[in-house]
């Protein structure tokens, strides 16, 4: 076999050498020494290496191995220091000395006299590794491979300069190194490929013979230096940049720059160094830097937001990424401008809604809001308009950022947490901002905005359910969506029950089902009213003929607690319970049929009739009117009851204003809105009123005006300032009293609820666990919690315990 053939012959030449006499190591190592050097000379074409392999391996079997290794690493340092070191100093151009101590060469020169000290570098490293590979082939001792690396380090590398004790090769190497790459910095030309060989050659040199990582001659002594320079050029092209004031390019060179030295790692230096470098470009590039970047007034993030820059906002976050997790810089520059531009949102409503009105008041009627089908849609009063911009305002704010949180900075969770934080505090820092929201609601549920579909108004609530998010007194915003809800439901001013009830669903998705519980209500009752109205017409038709109505009755039946009755027309006027309305017969015997037909349905219920509230529809004849002389009115309750008292006044006659307010007794401010819509408005002048003038005042005379025209059948005559509007400041602090006196029958509720679960509570336990549990309403005041506690002490539901350092308290049952 073959195996068996090859150990035969070994075994026969271990032996025949071992027979052998004693063996002359000098002749031997001579005539290896020989061969040694024709290989280092390039000289080895005749040389037979099986015969060289021979006689080392007589020497090491003769017990000579040791002073063999020796003798070879004799000749290699030999070699170095007396054949390649010279070799190498005599192509060593003299400029590179003259500009290591300070004189000055042009790039050309640089690159020219340091690219000559590359290649003879090269040329003798790669020599030098060429010949040793073969030497330790021959040899067949390894460790004679790492020494003569170490001896290339110490006698090639680090050996001084004749002359220049202080100065070695490897000092002149790093300096030409790291001239180049300032060149390629620069944007001069190099040639990557010899530095690259001359940067392997440092990989494969090591401080020591265990060879390792971290001894490498390129870790250990250049990469330092590069690191070094690196970091101060850095530092000088940082502070260049922030004198020239431009954010946009800062983030554009700063991450070219990154790229570049990442790209440089790979094809020039060694792909050991590019964490490094990039550490060191994001420390003293970036790091230091940016922040002044981010705050800069004409370029920053604050420009970039305003003027749409979005790519500039992406390379600035993601250098912020790069030296800050958390981006806080970044974070608290785009806060700064939400609340700024959020700020600047709510002055422009305020003023808005404190301007003084343009024109004085109109009714739909005189606005052209006929029932037709060319009839234009009712205008928003100027305070209302203002509600409704605010919050479209801060719609297209937050659509912004919402772009902005996408397309630049990766929706990233830290800074969307940091926008929601700054919405919710301008949004919450308007007083106005549940009222405007509940506004913007109703606005878009009763017919639509002009120029939108029915798709589009549904975005639109969409977004305005996510600004609820924002408000913190949900209490509030609830209160006045209730009052908006009832007009709409109660006028009949809703797109459709349809499209209410989606609204509802949404808002209970958002805010729980504990807000939505009343509002849920006022449907119920609608519905409960629509079965009750068709019952009570059923028994009216059942009835004999002399029992039937001249008039149709449709009738709501609201349960008090559930709707903003107060809110809808206050049941007391300065401290007095309000007058009901005083109904014409007609109409009143109507009334007493229902009642007397509710009341035996439900004993023991009180029913209280809103006449602000309803509407009406009467066929009104105008006998000098041309062609047909009736036409339909669409009118509100009140408007109605003032109208039926002038068919029994004789024509001509006048009715002055003490006498109508003494037989309906409809409160003053509602009487004159009323009137101003039927005897002021140009389109809907059913009352001729003496004297004329805009405004009615309470010596004012009114007749029948039997001279009315209109080309329409129908006419819609509205209410002035009947619609919702902006409270004033007496109507927001009636608002604020009755959420206040809400607020604190519900803190002492969930005290109340926390106690009797938990029995006994320390002071600060019992004030966080009733913050928690309200909070999702509104924002308890810590001040009105201490009272409501004091109080439930003094009525005897709670009882202190502990000493007066760390008070607790106890619930009694």
């Amino acid at each position: 076999m073959v195996l068996q053939t090859l150990a035969n012959t070994s075994c026969s030449l271990v032996q025949a050498i071992l027979s052998g006499g004693e063996l002359d190591f000098d002749r031997e190592w001579n005539s290896l020494s020989i061969s040694l050097r024709n290989i280092h000379t390039k000289n080895a074409s005749s040389l037979s290496f099986e015969e060289l392999y021979r006689n080392a391996y007589k020497l090491v079997l003769k017990k000579k191995g040791e002073s063999l290794y020796n003798k070879v690493k004799e000749f290699e340092q030999d070699w170095l220091a007396n054949v390649v070191r010279p070799r190498i100093l005599e192509e060593l151009p003299s400029s590179l000395l003259a500009a290591y101590n300070g004189a000055h060469l042009t790039v050309n020169e640089k690159r020219v006299a340091g690219e000559k000290l590359l290649r003879s570098l090269k040329s003798a490293w790669e020599d030098h590794n060429l010949c040793m590979n073969m030497t330790t082939d021959v040899l067949m001792k390894p460790s004679i491979f790492t020494a003569s690396m170490g001896q290339f380090r110490d006698h090639v590398l680090r050996a001084p300069l004749p002359g220049h004790e202080s100065l070695t090769l490897a000092a002149l190497l790093y300096k030409v190194i790291l001239d180049q790459i300032q060149m390629d910095r620069d944007g001069d030309i190099i040639n990557t490929a010899l530095l690259r060989s001359c940067a392997y050659m440092l990989e494969g040199l090591y401080e020591s013979e265990d060879e390792q990582e971290q001894n490498k001659l390129y870790i250990t002594s250049f990469e330092p230096e590069f690191l070094a320079a690196s970091a101060e050029y850095y530092h000088s092209e940082g502070s260049s940049m922030v004198a020239r004031g431009d954010a946009s390019n800062f983030c554009k060179q700063a991450l070219q720059a990154a790229t570049n030295e990442q790209d440089r790692c790979r094809s020039t230096l060694s792909t050991l160094t590019a964490p490094k470098i990039r550490a060191v470009v994001e420390s003293e590039l970036v790091k230091k830097n940016l922040p002044e970047m981010i705050t800069q007034e004409s370029t920053g993030v604050r420009h970039m937001l305003d003027n749409d820059r979005l790519p500039d906002l992406e390379m600035i976050y993601e250098l912020s990424s790069w030296v800050d997790p958390r981006k806080e810089e970044l974070k608290k520059a785009v806060q700064k401008r939400i609340v700024e531009q959020g700020e600047d949102i709510n002055s422009t409503a305020k003023t808005a809604s404190e301007a003084p009105l343009e024109k004085p008041a109109k009714t739909d009627a005189e606005k052209g809001d006929e029932t037709t089908k060319a009839a234009p849609e009712r205008p928003i009063n100027q305070q209302t308009a203002a509600a409704i911009k605010w919050v479209d305002d801060v719609l297209q704010l937050k659509d912004k950022y919402d772009q902005v949180l996408e397309s630049a900075f990766k929706s990233d969770q830290g800074l969307q947490t940091g926008f929601t934080r700054s919405f919710s505090d301008f949004i919450n820092g308007f007083e106005r901002s549940s009222e405007y929201l509940s506004l913007f609601f109703d606005e878009n549920m009763k017919k639509g905005i002009k120029g939108k579909t029915e798709t589009e108004v549904d975005m639109l609530l969409d977004k305005g359910i996510t600004l609820l998010r924002y408000i913190s007194d949900k209490d509030m915003f609830e209160r006045y969506y209730k009052k908006h809800l009832s007009r709409r439901l109660l006028m009949k001013r809703s797109i459709s029950m349809d499209a209410e009830r989606q609204m509802i669903s949404k808002m209970k998705m958002e805010v729980g089902n504990t807000f939505t519980q009343r509002i849920e209500a006022m449907f119920r009752d609608m519905s409960i009213s629509d079965d009750l109205t068709a019952s009570y017409k059923k028994r009216m038709r059942d009835l004999d003929g002399t029992d039937s109505q001249k008039a149709e009755l449709d009738v709501n039946v609201l349960t008090a607690t559930m709707w903003p009755l107060d809110a809808m027309g206050p049941l007391v006027r300065d401290g007095e319970k309000k007058p009901a309305c005083i109904f014409p017969p007609e109409i009143d015997r109507i009334r007493q049929s229902f009642e007397k037909f509710y009341l035996d349905k439900h004993s023991g219920r009180q029913l209280t009739w809103q006449g602000n509230m309803g509407t009406a529809d009467l066929r009104a004849y105008f006998s000098e009117m041309k062609g047909k002389k009736t036409r339909d009115l669409n009118v509100s309750t009140y408007c109605m009851v003032i109208l039926l008292l002038f068919n029994d006044l004789p024509r001509g006659n006048h009715l002055s204003y003490e006498e109508i307010q003494a037989r309906t007794n409809i409160p003053d401010n509602d009487l004159m809105r009323n009137l101003q819509s039927v005897a002021v408005a140009p389109k809907t002048r059913v009352l001729i009123k003496e004297p004329m003038s805009k405004d009615v005042k309470k010596d004012d005379k009114f007749y029948f005006n039997e001279k009315f025209t209109s080309q329409f059948q129908r006419i819609k005559v509205g209410v002035v300032a009947s619609g919702n509007k902006v409270e004033s400041i007496d109507e927001r602090q009636q608002t604020e009293g009755k959420v206040g006196e809400e607020r604190g029958h519900a803190i002492e509720a969930a005290i109340v609820r926390t106690m009797k679960q938990r029995k006994e509570l320390k002071h600060q336990q019992l004030i966080t666990e009733v913050i928690q549990q309200l909070t999702a309403r509104f924002s308890p005041d810590v001040t009105l919690l201490k009272r409501k506690i004091e109080s439930l002490i003094e009525r005897e539901y709670l009882e202190r315990v502990g000493d007066i350092d760390r008070p607790a308290y106890r619930y009694m049952a």
